[in-house]
């Protein structure tokens, strides 16, 4: 009985040390490299609010054209 006891200690023990080791061998992470703005990300929001900006004046005029007869001819 006090063997198996004594045996699963030393593998628990064993395990652990398995286990940390190796992690405090490890090598330290190097440091991530600054953020930085491209300038296509900030072309792509201007783009995106200039399109917002025609859509909305699209849909106010229209109604003010549509009620307005048309004579091509």
């Amino acid at each position: 009985m006090a063997f198996s006891r004594v045996s699963f200690f030393m593998a628990v023990v064993s395990l652990i040390f398995s286990i940390v080791f190796p992690a405090v061998q490890a090598q330290t992470l190097a440091p991530a490299p600054a953020p930085t703005s491209d300038g296509t990300s900030i072309d792509q929001g201007i783009a995106y609010v200039l399109m917002l900006v025609a859509l909305v004046l699209t849909y106010l005029i229209h109604p003010l054209d549509a009620s307005s007869s048309y004579n091509f001819f």
